[in-house]
Protein backbone atom coordinates (compact mmCIF):
# COMPACT_ATOMS: atom_id res chain seq x y z
CA UNK A 1 0.00 0.00 0.00
CA UNK A 2 1.40 3.33 -0.71
CA UNK A 3 0.57 6.60 1.26
CA UNK A 4 1.62 10.24 0.41
CA UNK A 5 0.16 13.22 2.64
CA UNK A 6 0.30 16.66 1.23
CA UNK A 7 -0.60 19.71 3.61
CA UNK A 8 -3.03 21.74 2.36
CA UNK A 9 -4.70 24.94 3.99
CA UNK A 10 -6.64 25.04 7.17
CA UNK A 11 -4.91 22.53 8.93
CA UNK A 12 -5.55 20.00 6.74
CA UNK A 13 -3.96 17.24 5.20
CA UNK A 14 -5.07 15.58 1.51
CA UNK A 15 -4.15 11.39 2.02
CA UNK A 16 -3.90 9.67 -1.17
CA UNK A 17 -3.87 5.87 -0.64
CA UNK A 18 -3.04 3.27 -3.36
CA UNK A 19 -4.19 -0.13 -2.89
CA UNK A 20 -2.53 -3.28 -4.53
CA UNK A 21 -4.66 -5.51 -6.78
CA UNK A 22 -4.44 -8.38 -4.32
CA UNK A 23 -5.71 -6.46 -0.73
CA UNK A 24 -9.12 -4.97 -3.38
CA UNK A 25 -9.73 -8.60 -4.43
CA UNK A 26 -9.75 -10.08 -0.95
CA UNK A 27 -12.15 -6.96 -0.27
CA UNK A 28 -14.57 -7.80 -2.77
CA UNK A 29 -14.45 -11.96 -1.96
CA UNK A 30 -15.34 -10.14 1.84
CA UNK A 31 -18.05 -8.62 0.16
CA UNK A 32 -19.66 -11.51 -1.88
CA UNK A 33 -19.42 -13.34 1.61
CA UNK A 34 -21.47 -10.70 2.91
CA UNK A 35 -23.85 -10.27 0.39
CA UNK A 36 -24.41 -13.85 -0.12
CA UNK A 37 -25.15 -14.55 3.80
CA UNK A 38 -28.05 -11.42 3.26
CA UNK A 39 -29.32 -12.47 -0.06
CA UNK A 40 -32.02 -15.62 -0.49
CA UNK A 41 -30.57 -17.04 -4.08
CA UNK A 42 -33.10 -20.27 -4.61
CA UNK A 43 -30.85 -23.71 -4.37
CA UNK A 44 -28.12 -22.15 -2.74
CA UNK A 45 -27.36 -21.70 1.15
CA UNK A 46 -26.50 -18.64 2.36
CA UNK A 47 -22.97 -17.28 1.76
CA UNK A 48 -22.42 -20.67 -0.33
CA UNK A 49 -23.78 -18.75 -3.68
CA UNK A 50 -21.60 -18.02 -6.76
CA UNK A 51 -20.77 -14.76 -7.79
CA UNK A 52 -21.95 -14.81 -11.36
CA UNK A 53 -25.55 -15.62 -9.62
CA UNK A 54 -25.14 -13.61 -6.67
CA UNK A 55 -24.75 -10.60 -8.88
CA UNK A 56 -27.78 -11.47 -11.12
CA UNK A 57 -29.86 -11.85 -7.99
CA UNK A 58 -29.00 -8.40 -7.07
CA UNK A 59 -29.08 -6.79 -10.22
CA UNK A 60 -25.90 -6.03 -10.95
CA UNK A 61 -24.62 -4.97 -14.56
CA UNK A 62 -21.01 -4.74 -15.13
CA UNK A 63 -21.41 -3.34 -18.40
CA UNK A 64 -23.02 -0.84 -16.64
CA UNK A 65 -21.77 1.69 -14.18
CA UNK A 66 -24.57 3.56 -13.27
CA UNK A 67 -26.30 0.87 -12.18
CA UNK A 68 -25.96 0.48 -8.58
CA UNK A 69 -23.37 -2.59 -7.45
CA UNK A 70 -23.66 -3.41 -3.72
CA UNK A 71 -20.78 -5.59 -3.72
CA UNK A 72 -18.49 -2.78 -5.09
CA UNK A 73 -20.04 -0.72 -2.34
CA UNK A 74 -19.39 -3.20 0.28
CA UNK A 75 -15.43 -3.64 -0.36
CA UNK A 76 -15.22 0.15 -0.25
CA UNK A 77 -16.50 0.45 2.67
CA UNK A 78 -14.49 -2.11 4.48
CA UNK A 79 -11.37 -1.23 2.36
CA UNK A 80 -11.61 2.22 3.33
CA UNK A 81 -12.16 1.52 6.80
CA UNK A 82 -9.10 -0.78 7.29
CA UNK A 83 -6.94 0.83 5.27
CA UNK A 84 -7.39 4.39 6.79
CA UNK A 85 -6.20 3.63 9.84
CA UNK A 86 -2.75 1.81 8.43
CA UNK A 87 -2.14 4.78 6.24
CA UNK A 88 -2.29 7.16 8.75
CA UNK A 89 -0.44 4.60 11.02
CA UNK A 90 2.49 5.36 8.30
CA UNK A 91 2.38 8.97 8.83
CA UNK A 92 3.14 9.60 12.91
CA UNK A 93 3.89 13.39 12.79
CA UNK A 94 -0.30 13.86 12.03
CA UNK A 95 -1.67 14.74 14.98
CA UNK A 96 -5.60 13.89 13.06
CA UNK A 97 -7.83 15.49 14.71
CA UNK A 98 -11.47 13.33 12.64
CA UNK A 99 -10.96 10.73 10.07
CA UNK A 100 -13.97 11.64 7.56
CA UNK A 101 -16.14 8.80 7.05
CA UNK A 102 -16.48 8.61 2.57
CA UNK A 103 -13.24 9.33 0.87
CA UNK A 104 -13.13 10.41 -3.06
CA UNK A 105 -12.43 7.10 -4.83
CA UNK A 106 -9.85 7.72 -7.77
CA UNK A 107 -9.74 4.11 -8.67
CA UNK A 108 -11.39 0.62 -8.14
CA UNK A 109 -10.37 -1.87 -10.98
CA UNK A 110 -10.14 -5.31 -9.77
CA UNK A 111 -6.66 -6.92 -11.08
CA UNK A 112 -5.42 -3.54 -10.99
CA UNK A 113 -6.21 -2.20 -7.80
CA UNK A 114 -7.58 0.82 -6.00
CA UNK A 115 -6.92 4.62 -5.23
CA UNK A 116 -8.47 6.77 -2.98
CA UNK A 117 -7.78 10.56 -1.77
CA UNK A 118 -9.23 12.02 1.54
CA UNK A 119 -8.35 15.28 3.57
CA UNK A 120 -8.04 14.88 7.14
CA UNK A 121 -8.01 17.65 9.72
CA UNK A 122 -4.60 17.97 11.99
CA UNK A 123 -3.97 19.99 15.05
CA UNK A 124 -2.71 23.39 13.99
CA UNK A 125 0.21 24.19 14.15
CA UNK A 126 1.31 26.97 17.38
CA UNK A 127 4.72 28.60 17.42
CA UNK A 128 4.54 29.99 20.80
CA UNK A 129 6.45 33.44 21.60
CA UNK A 130 6.92 35.31 24.35
CA UNK A 131 4.19 34.23 27.27
CA UNK A 132 6.47 34.83 30.41
CA UNK A 133 8.24 38.66 30.23
CA UNK A 134 4.86 40.23 30.88
CA UNK A 135 5.66 44.25 30.46
CA UNK A 136 2.40 45.32 32.91
CA UNK A 137 1.81 44.18 36.15
CA UNK A 138 -0.98 43.24 38.63
CA UNK A 139 -3.41 46.18 39.77
CA UNK A 140 -4.82 46.27 42.80
CA UNK A 141 -7.35 49.00 43.38
CA UNK A 142 -7.02 50.53 46.78
CA UNK A 143 -9.67 50.72 49.59
CA UNK A 144 -10.44 54.32 49.60
CA UNK A 145 -12.96 56.38 51.59
CA UNK A 146 -14.94 57.17 48.74
CA UNK A 147 -15.23 53.34 47.68
CA UNK A 148 -15.69 52.76 51.40
CA UNK A 149 -18.74 55.27 51.49
CA UNK A 150 -20.07 53.57 48.66
CA UNK A 151 -20.59 50.09 49.87
CA UNK A 152 -21.91 51.36 53.08
CA UNK A 153 -24.66 52.95 51.18
CA UNK A 154 -25.07 49.40 48.96
CA UNK A 155 -25.43 48.20 52.38
CA UNK A 156 -28.17 50.51 53.63
CA UNK A 157 -30.10 49.92 50.15
CA UNK A 158 -29.77 46.16 51.15
CA UNK A 159 -31.20 47.14 54.56
CA UNK A 160 -33.94 49.15 53.15
CA UNK A 161 -37.55 49.24 53.51
CA UNK A 162 -40.87 50.23 51.92
CA UNK A 163 -43.16 52.62 53.59
CA UNK A 164 -46.57 54.48 52.77
CA UNK A 165 -46.87 57.66 51.12
CA UNK A 166 -49.20 59.81 52.89
CA UNK A 167 -48.01 63.68 52.59
CA UNK A 168 -46.91 64.22 48.96
CA UNK A 169 -47.69 62.75 45.53
CA UNK A 170 -45.89 60.50 43.54
CA UNK A 171 -42.11 60.97 42.29
CA UNK A 172 -39.23 59.62 40.50
CA UNK A 173 -38.00 56.91 42.38
CA UNK A 174 -41.00 55.19 44.52
CA UNK A 175 -42.79 51.81 44.30
CA UNK A 176 -46.25 52.17 43.09
CA UNK A 177 -49.11 49.68 42.38
CA UNK A 178 -51.28 51.02 39.39
CA UNK A 179 -53.83 49.56 37.37
CA UNK A 180 -54.01 50.67 33.95
CA UNK A 181 -56.07 49.98 30.24
CA UNK A 182 -54.65 51.20 27.24
CA UNK A 183 -56.53 51.85 23.61
CA UNK A 184 -55.79 52.14 20.24
CA UNK A 185 -58.85 53.83 18.13
CA UNK A 186 -61.00 52.87 20.90
CA UNK A 187 -60.28 49.09 21.08
CA UNK A 188 -58.35 47.84 24.04
CA UNK A 189 -54.77 46.99 23.35
CA UNK A 190 -53.77 43.28 24.02
CA UNK A 191 -51.69 43.11 27.35
CA UNK A 192 -51.38 46.74 28.17
CA UNK A 193 -53.89 46.30 30.90
CA UNK A 194 -53.68 45.42 34.63
CA UNK A 195 -55.34 45.67 37.86
CA UNK A 196 -52.48 46.03 40.27
CA UNK A 197 -49.08 46.24 38.45
CA UNK A 198 -46.00 46.82 40.13
CA UNK A 199 -44.03 49.77 39.51
CA UNK A 200 -40.64 52.08 40.36
CA UNK A 201 -41.10 54.96 38.57
CA UNK A 202 -38.65 56.11 36.45
CA UNK A 203 -36.89 52.88 35.76
CA UNK A 204 -38.54 53.01 32.53
CA UNK A 205 -39.98 50.11 32.36
CA UNK A 206 -42.66 51.20 30.53
CA UNK A 207 -43.12 53.48 26.88
CA UNK A 208 -41.30 56.48 27.36
CA UNK A 209 -43.76 58.99 29.04
CA UNK A 210 -45.60 55.99 30.34
CA UNK A 211 -44.14 56.57 33.71
CA UNK A 212 -43.34 60.61 33.21
CA UNK A 213 -47.65 60.71 33.80
CA UNK A 214 -47.76 58.69 37.27
CA UNK A 215 -45.61 61.30 38.52
CA UNK A 216 -47.48 63.77 40.53
CA UNK A 217 -50.77 61.62 41.31
CA UNK A 218 -51.47 60.75 44.41
CA UNK A 219 -52.77 57.34 45.95
CA UNK A 220 -56.42 56.51 44.96
CA UNK A 221 -55.85 59.44 41.90
CA UNK A 222 -57.42 58.46 38.52
CA UNK A 223 -55.92 59.98 35.58
CA UNK A 224 -56.17 60.11 31.26
CA UNK A 225 -53.20 60.45 29.65
CA UNK A 226 -51.72 59.61 25.92
CA UNK A 227 -48.56 58.31 24.67
CA UNK A 228 -46.75 57.84 21.84
CA UNK A 229 -45.03 54.87 20.98
CA UNK A 230 -41.16 54.94 19.86
CA UNK A 231 -41.23 54.21 15.51
CA UNK A 232 -38.79 51.18 16.07
CA UNK A 233 -41.27 50.04 18.80
CA UNK A 234 -41.19 46.30 18.60
CA UNK A 235 -45.04 45.47 17.48
CA UNK A 236 -45.55 47.24 14.23
CA UNK A 237 -49.26 47.95 14.74
CA UNK A 238 -48.29 50.23 17.76
CA UNK A 239 -44.84 51.91 16.50
CA UNK A 240 -45.57 55.30 16.08
CA UNK A 241 -49.08 55.18 17.48
CA UNK A 242 -50.60 57.17 19.70
CA UNK A 243 -52.52 55.28 22.74
CA UNK A 244 -54.88 56.48 25.66
CA UNK A 245 -54.02 54.99 29.10
CA UNK A 246 -56.29 55.65 31.72
CA UNK A 247 -54.48 54.48 35.24
CA UNK A 248 -55.27 54.69 38.61
CA UNK A 249 -52.77 54.81 41.25
CA UNK A 250 -53.70 52.15 44.09
CA UNK A 251 -50.54 52.17 46.22
CA UNK A 252 -47.57 54.13 46.62
CA UNK A 253 -44.65 54.17 49.09
CA UNK A 254 -41.18 54.95 49.31
CA UNK A 255 -37.65 53.49 50.56
CA UNK A 256 -36.21 54.61 53.50
CA UNK A 257 -32.91 53.91 54.25
CA UNK A 258 -31.84 53.08 57.78
CA UNK A 259 -28.91 55.69 59.60
CA UNK A 260 -25.26 54.13 59.81
CA UNK A 261 -25.12 54.15 63.26
CA UNK A 262 -24.31 51.21 65.93
CA UNK A 263 -27.55 49.57 65.71
CA UNK A 264 -27.19 48.99 62.17
CA UNK A 265 -24.09 48.07 62.28
CA UNK A 266 -24.97 45.67 64.74
CA UNK A 267 -28.13 44.41 62.83
CA UNK A 268 -25.84 43.32 60.33
CA UNK A 269 -23.37 40.98 62.26
CA UNK A 270 -21.13 40.45 65.24
CA UNK A 271 -19.98 44.12 65.12
CA UNK A 272 -19.78 46.06 68.52
CA UNK A 273 -20.25 49.72 66.54
CA UNK A 274 -19.85 51.44 63.37
CA UNK A 275 -16.19 51.25 63.54
CA UNK A 276 -15.46 47.97 63.23
CA UNK A 277 -18.20 47.56 60.67
CA UNK A 278 -15.62 49.82 58.27
CA UNK A 279 -12.71 47.87 59.48
CA UNK A 280 -14.47 44.55 58.36
CA UNK A 281 -15.26 45.58 55.47
CA UNK A 282 -12.09 47.37 54.43
CA UNK A 283 -10.34 43.75 54.95
CA UNK A 284 -12.73 42.21 52.99
CA UNK A 285 -12.50 44.89 50.01
CA UNK A 286 -9.37 44.68 50.19
CA UNK A 287 -9.52 41.07 49.55
CA UNK A 288 -11.86 41.34 46.99
CA UNK A 289 -9.07 43.74 45.33
CA UNK A 290 -6.67 41.46 45.40
CA UNK A 291 -8.52 38.25 43.93
CA UNK A 292 -9.75 40.98 41.17
CA UNK A 293 -6.40 41.99 40.52
CA UNK A 294 -5.39 38.65 40.03
CA UNK A 295 -8.04 37.63 37.61
CA UNK A 296 -7.49 40.37 35.96
CA UNK A 297 -3.56 39.90 35.51
CA UNK A 298 -4.47 36.72 34.27
CA UNK A 299 -6.74 37.79 30.95
CA UNK A 300 -3.58 40.06 30.15
CA UNK A 301 -1.40 37.17 30.68
CA UNK A 302 -3.57 35.02 27.72
CA UNK A 303 -4.10 38.06 25.65
CA UNK A 304 0.01 38.63 26.00
CA UNK A 305 0.71 35.12 25.03
CA UNK A 306 -2.26 34.16 22.67
CA UNK A 307 -0.76 37.90 20.77
CA UNK A 308 2.60 36.95 20.53
CA UNK A 309 2.04 33.12 19.50
CA UNK A 310 0.92 32.52 15.47
CA UNK A 311 -1.19 29.74 15.22
CA UNK A 312 -2.59 27.96 12.34
CA UNK A 313 -6.54 28.01 11.04
CA UNK A 314 -8.61 24.80 11.57
CA UNK A 315 -12.14 25.11 10.40
CA UNK A 316 -12.82 22.03 11.82
CA UNK A 317 -12.29 23.23 15.85
CA UNK A 318 -13.76 26.63 14.97
CA UNK A 319 -17.14 24.22 14.34
CA UNK A 320 -16.16 21.84 17.63
CA UNK A 321 -16.16 25.28 19.34
CA UNK A 322 -19.06 26.75 18.16
CA UNK A 323 -20.73 23.20 19.08
CA UNK A 324 -19.69 23.88 22.90
CA UNK A 325 -20.66 27.44 23.24
CA UNK A 326 -23.95 26.35 21.74
CA UNK A 327 -24.28 24.09 24.67
CA UNK A 328 -22.91 26.01 26.80
CA UNK A 329 -26.14 28.54 25.92
CA UNK A 330 -28.52 25.71 26.49
CA UNK A 331 -27.25 24.74 30.28
CA UNK A 332 -27.38 29.21 30.91
CA UNK A 333 -30.96 28.53 28.85
CA UNK A 334 -31.56 25.12 31.17
CA UNK A 335 -31.17 26.95 34.60
CA UNK A 336 -33.66 29.92 33.80
CA UNK A 337 -36.27 27.12 32.85
CA UNK A 338 -35.65 28.86 28.92
CA UNK A 339 -36.13 26.07 26.08
CA UNK A 340 -33.85 26.71 23.57
CA UNK A 341 -36.35 26.41 20.43
CA UNK A 342 -38.26 29.06 22.01
CA UNK A 343 -35.14 31.24 22.99
CA UNK A 344 -34.51 31.08 18.61
CA UNK A 345 -38.01 31.86 18.28
CA UNK A 346 -38.25 34.89 20.43
CA UNK A 347 -34.80 36.22 19.45
CA UNK A 348 -35.69 35.41 15.38
CA UNK A 349 -32.58 32.98 14.95
CA UNK A 350 -32.36 29.80 13.42
CA UNK A 351 -29.53 27.73 14.44
CA UNK A 352 -27.40 28.19 11.26
CA UNK A 353 -27.73 32.11 12.27
CA UNK A 354 -26.63 31.64 15.51
CA UNK A 355 -23.75 29.18 14.85
CA UNK A 356 -22.78 32.15 11.97
CA UNK A 357 -23.16 34.49 14.53
CA UNK A 358 -20.93 32.82 17.01
CA UNK A 359 -18.13 31.82 14.64
CA UNK A 360 -15.79 34.51 15.61
CA UNK A 361 -15.91 34.44 19.18
CA UNK A 362 -15.59 30.61 18.71
CA UNK A 363 -11.96 31.81 16.58
CA UNK A 364 -10.59 33.38 19.42
CA UNK A 365 -11.66 31.34 21.54
CA UNK A 366 -9.87 27.77 19.64
CA UNK A 367 -6.74 30.21 19.52
CA UNK A 368 -6.66 30.57 23.01
CA UNK A 369 -7.35 27.10 23.60
CA UNK A 370 -4.46 26.12 21.23
CA UNK A 371 -1.71 28.56 22.86
CA UNK A 372 -2.86 27.35 25.88
CA UNK A 373 -2.85 23.99 25.30
CA UNK A 374 0.48 23.99 23.58
CA UNK A 375 2.08 26.30 26.94
CA UNK A 376 0.61 22.96 29.11
CA UNK A 377 2.87 20.86 26.41
CA UNK A 378 6.03 23.11 27.08
CA UNK A 379 5.20 23.60 30.41
CA UNK A 380 4.23 19.65 31.06
CA UNK A 381 0.81 20.28 33.16
CA UNK A 382 -1.72 17.02 33.06
CA UNK A 383 -4.74 17.42 34.48
CA UNK A 384 -5.17 13.79 36.34
CA UNK A 385 -8.75 11.70 35.41
CA UNK A 386 -9.44 12.19 39.49
CA UNK A 387 -9.32 16.08 39.09
CA UNK A 388 -11.94 15.83 36.50
CA UNK A 389 -14.07 13.83 38.05
CA UNK A 390 -13.63 15.85 41.25
CA UNK A 391 -15.01 18.99 39.04
CA UNK A 392 -17.82 16.76 37.34
CA UNK A 393 -18.92 15.42 41.04
CA UNK A 394 -19.16 19.53 42.39
CA UNK A 395 -20.93 20.09 39.30
CA UNK A 396 -23.36 17.15 40.23
CA UNK A 397 -23.79 18.08 44.00
CA UNK A 398 -24.93 21.75 42.47
CA UNK A 399 -27.19 21.12 39.61
CA UNK A 400 -28.98 17.76 41.15
CA UNK A 401 -31.68 18.76 39.47
CA UNK A 402 -30.53 20.01 36.29
CA UNK A 403 -31.13 17.25 33.88
CA UNK A 404 -29.71 18.77 30.63
CA UNK A 405 -26.43 20.20 32.49
CA UNK A 406 -25.92 16.62 33.84
CA UNK A 407 -26.03 14.84 30.94
CA UNK A 408 -23.76 17.23 29.25
CA UNK A 409 -21.27 16.92 31.58
CA UNK A 410 -21.42 13.31 31.62
CA UNK A 411 -20.57 13.23 27.85
CA UNK A 412 -17.46 13.11 26.31
CA UNK A 413 -17.79 16.78 24.50
CA UNK A 414 -18.64 17.83 28.48
CA UNK A 415 -16.12 15.74 29.84
CA UNK A 416 -13.43 17.28 27.24
CA UNK A 417 -14.51 20.73 28.34
CA UNK A 418 -13.91 20.46 32.01
CA UNK A 419 -10.65 18.88 31.47
CA UNK A 420 -9.63 21.24 28.70
CA UNK A 421 -11.02 23.76 31.28
CA UNK A 422 -8.96 22.82 33.97
CA UNK A 423 -5.79 22.62 32.43
CA UNK A 424 -6.15 26.17 30.88
CA UNK A 425 -6.60 27.47 34.49
CA UNK A 426 -4.02 25.78 36.05
CA UNK A 427 -1.15 26.65 33.50
CA UNK A 428 -2.27 30.36 33.78
CA UNK A 429 -2.25 29.65 37.79
CA UNK A 430 1.63 28.45 37.15
CA UNK A 431 2.54 30.90 35.44
CA UNK A 432 1.11 33.94 37.42
CA UNK A 433 2.41 31.74 41.05
CA UNK A 434 6.41 31.94 38.83
CA UNK A 435 6.26 35.27 38.00
CA UNK A 436 5.15 36.23 41.62
CA UNK A 437 8.40 34.12 42.77
CA UNK A 438 10.61 36.80 40.41
CA UNK A 439 8.30 39.93 41.83
CA UNK A 440 7.93 39.38 45.69
CA UNK A 441 6.45 42.61 45.91
CA UNK A 442 3.34 41.08 44.14
CA UNK A 443 3.27 38.34 46.83
CA UNK A 444 -0.68 39.79 47.82
CA UNK A 445 -2.08 38.80 44.71
CA UNK A 446 -2.16 35.46 44.92
CA UNK A 447 -4.69 32.52 44.16
CA UNK A 448 -8.02 33.01 46.19
CA UNK A 449 -7.71 29.57 47.64
CA UNK A 450 -4.34 30.30 49.41
CA UNK A 451 -5.30 33.44 50.81
CA UNK A 452 -6.72 33.03 54.73
CA UNK A 453 -9.93 34.02 55.31
CA UNK A 454 -11.76 35.17 58.78
CA UNK A 455 -15.33 33.56 57.46
CA UNK A 456 -17.41 32.41 54.53
CA UNK A 457 -18.22 34.82 51.60
CA UNK A 458 -21.54 36.50 52.95
CA UNK A 459 -23.70 40.03 52.70
CA UNK A 460 -21.23 41.96 53.75
CA UNK A 461 -18.98 40.37 50.72
CA UNK A 462 -21.61 40.23 47.93
CA UNK A 463 -22.03 44.38 48.96
CA UNK A 464 -18.43 44.83 48.55
CA UNK A 465 -18.22 42.91 45.10
CA UNK A 466 -21.52 44.62 43.88
CA UNK A 467 -19.81 47.83 44.25
CA UNK A 468 -17.47 46.90 41.51
CA UNK A 469 -19.78 45.14 39.59
CA UNK A 470 -22.96 45.47 37.38
CA UNK A 471 -25.83 46.35 39.44
CA UNK A 472 -28.09 43.57 40.45
CA UNK A 473 -31.70 43.25 40.79
CA UNK A 474 -33.25 45.10 43.42
CA UNK A 475 -34.70 42.64 45.96
CA UNK A 476 -37.36 45.22 46.79
CA UNK A 477 -38.39 44.83 43.39
CA UNK A 478 -39.72 41.26 44.85
CA UNK A 479 -41.04 43.26 47.91
CA UNK A 480 -42.71 45.34 45.75
CA UNK A 481 -44.26 42.68 43.39
CA UNK A 482 -45.85 41.09 46.70
CA UNK A 483 -47.80 44.16 46.81
CA UNK A 484 -49.26 43.27 44.10
CA UNK A 485 -50.78 39.40 43.95
CA UNK A 486 -54.13 39.61 44.57
CA UNK A 487 -56.43 40.08 40.87
CA UNK A 488 -53.41 40.71 38.72
CA UNK A 489 -55.18 40.49 35.06
CA UNK A 490 -52.04 39.94 33.37
CA UNK A 491 -48.31 39.44 33.98
CA UNK A 492 -45.59 41.72 34.67
CA UNK A 493 -44.46 41.11 31.67
CA UNK A 494 -47.27 41.67 29.27
CA UNK A 495 -47.74 44.48 31.35
CA UNK A 496 -44.31 46.13 29.98
CA UNK A 497 -45.53 45.24 26.86
CA UNK A 498 -47.34 48.39 27.01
Amino acid sequence: MKVTATPSENSTVVVDVEVPADRLQRAIDEAVRHQGRRTRVPGFRPGKVPRPMLERALGIRRDDPSVPDPIYDDAREHLYERSIIEALREQPDLDVLEIPSVPEWISFQEAVGAAYRVTVAVRPTVQLGDYTEYPFRPEVEPVTEERLAAVLEQLREQQSSLAPVEDRPAQKGDYAVIAFEGRLDGEIVEGAASERFPLVIGNERMVPGFEDAIVGMAEGESKTFRVTFPEDYGQAELAGKEVEFSATLRELRERRLPVVDDSFAQSLGDFADVAALRADLRLRMGRSALDRARHAFSDRIIEYATANATVGISDLLVSREVDVMIDELKVRLGQQGIEYDEYLKVTERDEAKLREESREGAQNRVKVLLVLGAIADAEKVEIPDTAVEAELERGRRSNPDDKRLLEYLESPRGRAYVRSTLRRSQVVEQLIDRWIEKHPQFVDVRHTEDQVTTSEPDALDLAADEVEAAEEEDDLETELAEMATAGSAVTADQGASA
